[in-house]
């Protein structure tokens, strides 16, 4: 299909939580269709409406490596025009600028390096462990081995650990493409067999990440009755101070992930505490992925030929959304069960045309 500028499709950005995923998930699925897009009240749901940095980095990475025609990119657009050609494989290398979120650049990234001719690597440099987005340990350990049972050869390395403010981590993505995706389907997660995690920090002292590790393993015995496995990295390369917990819950058919950051004048405890929530609260809900598995797959999910279903521990704001875009994009079938914050079904049906 040859981009025009008839059959533009056109995307509220202040829909449902109004926030960034609406315009990173349009344009990626514009790229991959070659489908023009026109979005609108970018961020209308937000305090700061409009393009901030980091979303504009990403539409120019994409558009870069689309040779798209593009108007509207610059900071505090609320309208952006985006008309695709080929997508271009090969070596990227994309700054997002001080923590920008590589996670969320990616995001925009891969489905269309996904189905690409030929193979590519990336370089992103950013923040790889920041709040409000996927970190780098859950986009390797839950996202990427995921996609790779679709058909997508994904493999990732972190060079350099990138904290808020500073950020100036960087990851390295190879993405050896599918010919097509492969459905998925979810819906058991089975036994679980174990959990396991990171405890890691940089430029602070050592007793940093054992307590958070050890407060995790005490919690996680008392409250759940299970062993956990937490690997201690003490001093991890990055150019500034941070701490992380991440956890990971592996089910004989499903991995989950959950993390949480530190930050000045927050007790280690506190840390672990409010990851060790978040694995409680799945492992006591049915659903077979976490709710934030959930709304990433959706994207590939309807690029899928067949039929591919999950269950997941709760609908979120940004599942929503996704299926929204979506269905302007593609004729195929979606049908969800559960209200938002409730454990919740997704089937979707079709091929794009």
């Amino acid at each position: 299909m040859t981009p025009h500028e008839e059959g533009m499709i056109e995307i509220d950005g202040s829909y449902g939580e109004g926030g960034g995923q609406i315009l990173r998930t349009s344009l990626a699925l514009s790229a991959v269709l070659r489908r023009p897009v026109r979005v609108h009240s970018i961020r209308g749901g937000r305090s700061n409406p409009g393009l901030q940095p980091q979303h504009l980095r990403g539409a120019q990475a994409l558009a870069r490596m689309t040779g798209a025609r593009t108007e509207g990119l610059h900071i505090g657009s609320k309208t952006i025009t985006f008309i695709p050609q080929e997508i271009v494989p090969g070596n990227h290398r994309f700054e997002v600028g001080t923590a920008g979120s590589v996670s969320l650049l990616m995001q925009g990234l891969l489905l269309p390096l996904s189905l690409a001719k030929e193979r590519s690597r990336l370089t992103l440099v950013g923040g790889t462990h920041v709040s409000w987005s996927p970190p780098f340990h859950y986009i390797d350990q839950v996202l990427f081995p995921t996609l790779n049972s679709m058909g997508v050869s994904l493999e990732a390395t972190l060079e350099r650990w990138g904290w808020y403010p500073r950020g100036g981590g960087i990851v390295h993505v190879e993405v050896e493409p599918a010919s097509e995706l492969k459905p998925v389907v979810l819906i058991d997660r089975g036994r679980l067999k174990r959990i396991r995690g990171i405890s890691a920090s940089s430029h602070l002292p050592e007793h940093v990440v054992r307590r958070q590790r050890d407060w995790a393993i005490r919690r996680i015995e008392a409250e759940l009755n299970l062993e956990a496995e937490i690997e201690l990295i003490e001093d991890a390369p990055a150019n500034s101070p941070g701490s992380f917990l991440f956890l990971m819950a592996e089910s004989e058919k499903a991995i989950a992930g959950f993390s949480s950051l530190g930050e000045r004048g927050k007790r280690a405890e506190d840390v672990a505490g409010e990851a060790v929530d978040s694995l409680k609260r799945y492992v006591q809900r049915d659903g077979c992925i976490d709710p934030h598995l959930a709304d990433q797959l959706i994207p590939f999910m309807s690029i899928a030929r067949g039929c591919s279903s999950f269950t997941t521990t709760e609908v979120t704001d940004h599942l929503v959304t996704n299926l929204w875009v979506v269905g302007h994009f593609l004729d195929v079938q979606i049908s969800r069960c559960g209200q938002r914050g409730e454990v919740g079904r997704v089937d979707i049906t079709g091929s794009p045309s």
